[in-house]
C-alpha cells in the first residue's frame, strides 16, 4: 500500500515536499516514480528513480526545481518542489513499479497510491 501526503495550498514561489510512504513490503527493489493529473488533462510522470542505483528522470517541465529521493530505511519516496508556479497544480500520485526491468522513464507501474492535491497560487 502506498501513502501520498504533503500536498496543500502555496503561493508561487513556494516549496512543498511530498512523501510516498508504503507499507506491507519493502519496497527497496521498487523503481518508484510520481505522476501528477491537472483537472482536463492526462496524468504525466513528472520524476522517476532507480532501485538498483538511485538514479533520476524529471519531466521537462519539473527540471531543475523539483527533486525526488528515497529511503530504503523509511519505507519511502520524497518529492521536493522548489519554485513552485500555477501550473504546478494538480493531484500528485506515487507508483510502485517491481518489474526491475522497465526503463526509468517507462510511465508503467504496477501499484498506485491515492493522489495528494498541490495547489499553487498566483
Amino acid at each position: 500500500q502506498l501513502q501520498a501526503s504533503g500536498g496543500g495550498l502555496v503561493e508561487a514561489g513556494g516549496s512543498l515536499r511530498l512523501t510516498c510512504a508504503a507499507s506491507g513490503r519493502s519496497i527497496s527493489t521498487y523503481r518508484m516514480g510520481w505522476f501528477r493529473q491537472a483537472p482536463g488533462k492526462e496524468r504525466e510522470l513528472i520524476a522517476a528513480i532507480s532501485w538498483r542505483d538511485a538514479s533520476t528522470y524529471y519531466e521537462d517541465s519539473v527540471k531543475g526545481r523539483f527533486t525526488i529521493s528515497r529511503s530504503n530505511a523509511e519505507n519511502a519516496v520524497y518529492l521536493q518542489m522548489n519554485s513552485l508556479k500555477p501550473e504546478d497544480t494538480a493531484a500528485y500520485y506515487c507508483a510502485a513499479d517491481p518489474s526491475m526491468s522497465r526503463m526509468l522513464r517507462s510511465p508503467l507501474y504496477d501499484y498506485w497510491g491515492q493522489g495528494t492535491q498541490v495547489t499553487v497560487s498566483s
